[in-house]
């Protein structure tokens, strides 16, 4: 049922352009990432995530953040803020820093808020 919600919201804005993996002839392929979106731009949007990493002077883990430019098709511009959860899936090049485009939208920031104050 909540696919139903997701195609019918996409299909009532259609954007016919070229790098809409949704509308457009874009194909995502390779890696896939999810991660909070840190600014929000007209045609991008930058998502950060956490990684552990193992340093091997000191025998501990260490997190670092990563952050990726990702495309967002015009269609899928009013449906996501800062501080959503998304997902972002690799593409060819679409310019110097974004081989990313933006694909789903898997919680909102409000829902972040509501998990982080239930866990203290």
């Amino acid at each position: 049922m909540k696919n139903e919600q997701k195609t019918t919201e996409i299909t009532n804005t259609e954007c016919y352009k070229e790098k809409c993996p949704v509308h457009g002839t874009l194909k995502v392929r390779g890696r896939t990432f999810k991660g909070y979106i840190t600014k929000k731009f007209h045609k991008r949007i930058v998502i950060e995530f956490e990684r552990i990493i193992y340093v091997r002077k000191y025998e501990r883990y260490a997190k670092k953040k990563t952050k990726i430019h990702a495309w967002l098709p015009e269609c899928m511009h009013n449906n996501v803020k800062v501080g959503d959860y998304v997902l972002v899936g690799e593409c060819r090049p679409l310019s110097k820093i974004i081989h990313f485009v933006f694909v789903e939208k898997i919680r909102d920031a409000d829902a972040k808020q509501n998990v982080e104050d239930s866990s203290r």
